[in-house]
């Protein structure tokens, strides 16, 4: 019977620990009227389905155990960096408008409107380590190729994280744009880093289940356009220019997402 299958199983139980979360992160929303916690908690749901498929999956073994380890790294470093740095900031602009354009009753829309389509989402994206744990091909290469990958994605971004905050945090810096570091590279060196994380967790499922996991690509896939399209560098830079004249220097000079050496800087 298909519904005593331990991988059907696995993989409707990764839908539990994303709806908790999502509903208990909804109502801490609506209390204090901040829809924007959902980026603090949203790699939590993804961490949360991780750990389920590990536990739940017949033989996850050394494969399932590093992923779920770097599972829990990359989530836990981006849920308190988030908190950390929206901290005492109130809700962020962008939900500002999603709440202007679906008043009244938008504390009870928004379970809907983003806390659901969130927790769909992070489902879709833990879709690699279902993948991956489910395979029983041996540990080789190409394991060791897609942790690599996806560690260096972690620490790249959380670098490029941290050489962000310490610039905001000088007020001599008020006003400039952020070009050191490895910023210096690319203009968005944080998002580079979360798609390498998530091609590399791709690879280890390639690496478990072979071509029965390409299919997991379809979160890689979401992530690079949701980071390059969607919500990531172009949200913020559709009117970064307007806002701060300077950065129309930076874009010229320096590469959006892949890095690469600066280009010369124009002439005044």
């Amino acid at each position: 019977m298909l519904e005593d299958s331990p991988a059907l199983r696995a993989a409707l139980g990764g839908l539990w620990p994303i709806a908790v979360l999502a509903l208990l992160t909804w109502l801490a929303s609506v209390a204090r009227r901040d829809v924007s916690l959902v980026d603090r908690s949203w790699s939590l749901f993804i961490a949360g389905a991780a750990l389920v498929y590990f536990a739940l999956l017949p033989a996850p073994g050394l494969r399932g155990a590093w992923l779920t380890a770097l599972a829990l790294a990359w989530a836990l470093r981006l849920s308190v960096y988030i908190s950390a740095r929206n901290w005492g900031h109130g809700e962020d602009r962008r939900y500002q408008a999603i709440r202007a354009r679906n008043q009244p009753n938008f504390a009870l829309k928004s379970l809907v409107l983003v806390f659901t389509l969130q927790a769909v989402l992070a489902w879709v994206v833990s879709a690699p380590f279902f993948a991956a744990m489910s395979g029983a091909r041996p540990f080789g290469g190409l394991d060791a190729a897609g942790l690599a990958l996806a560690a260096f994605g972690i620490v790249f971004e959380a670098i490029a994280d941290m050489q962000m905050a310490r610039f905001k945090s000088d007020p001599a810096n008020r006003g400039r744009v952020m070009d050191r570091g490895l910023w210096r590279y690319t203009r968005h060196p944080n998002y580079f880093g979360e798609t390498c994380v998530w091609w590399g967790f791709w690879l280890v499922a390639l690496a478990g289940a072979g071509l029965a996991g390409a299919w997991s690509v379809v979160s890689p896939l979401l992530m690079t356009v949701l980071l390059l399209k969607v919500s990531g560098v172009s949200l913020l830079e559709k009117d970064i220019v307007e806002r701060r004249p300077a950065y129309r220097d930076y874009i010229a000079r320096t590469n959006a997402f892949f890095p690469g050496v600066p280009r010369a800087r124009r002439p005044p």
